[in-house]
């Protein structure tokens, strides 16, 4: 989400002079800031259960809206390894990084599919946990891990697109990771303004920016439905805006 959201933002910057300043951090540690008054503008998270919390506590000027669900890939930046699900059993395979299911949606993502295939067993001692998606690709690019669960976004994101090897895993394997977006309450209206117009240039750039960052715009597997407020994310975003009188 990091690189797609830096992307999407140059963009707005591009099309509307306002420069766009972004805090990545943990999802909890950011809803903890933004509810003792953090100049925060927009809340973006991988987890719905956060924009959510934001929502309830009376911080938000409108509903959190999902904008995409994420994609789940196998990437190894080893170049003798060509990653599939069957190869992870190998004894070549030392190490499987992904990150922390009981933070992260897309950690949680990488446990159901190697429960459907029938590989938890084999490989659990195997697993190295990353507390953030974003540690998860440290250990990937670092070699660290020989192979690992990541974004489909990261990868093909402008500074990892063609590095390493991946493969998308069927998302019909593991529950949706759904991604939210919530506008935070300002008092000024000129201040509201600015960010609804923010929020919606990203929802009218979302199908083709979405498509291309690796990312879903309709959830694929209705069979894992309740698993969409159960996980915890570890990382997200926050943006402040600045110029054309939204300074803080």
């Amino acid at each position: 989400m990091q690189f797609a959201m830096e992307e999407l933002m140059k963009a707005f910057t591009e099309k509307t002079g306002v420069r766009c300043e972004t805090t990545i951090s943990s999802s909890g540690k950011l809803t903890v800031q933004i509810k003792e008054g953090a100049p925060f503008d927009v809340f973006v998270s991988a987890d719905m259960n956060y924009p959510e919390e934001i929502f309830q506590s009376g911080l938000a000027a409108a509903p959190p809206k999902i904008y995409a669900y994420g994609k789940l890939v196998l990437w190894s930046m080893k170049e003798d390894i060509t990653p599939s699900l069957e190869m992870l059993g190998e004894s070549s395979i030392r190490h499987i990084a992904l990150a922390n299911p009981k933070l992260a949606p897309y950690g949680l993502a990488a446990v159901e599919t190697l429960k459907n295939h029938r590989l938890w067993e084999q490989v659990e001692k195997k697993l190295v946990f990353g507390e953030s998606i974003a540690q998860t690709n440290q250990f990937i690019i670092a070699g660290a891990a020989e192979v690992g669960f990541t974004a489909l976004s990261v990868v093909l994101s402008d500074q990892m697109k063609g590095k390493g090897k991946w493969i998308e895993i069927n998302q019909e394997d593991y529950p949706p990771v759904a991604q939210g977006v919530v506008v935070i309450k300002r008092k000024t209206p000129q201040r509201l303004t600015r960010l609804n117009s923010m929020t919606s240039f990203f929802l009218k750039r979302l199908p083709q920016f979405w498509r291309h960052s690796g990312m879903a715009l309709t959830r694929v597997n209705k069979r894992f439905s309740h698993f969409h407020r159960l996980s915890k994310l570890r990382c997200c975003e926050v943006t402040k805006l600045r110029g054309n009188g939204v300074t803080e």
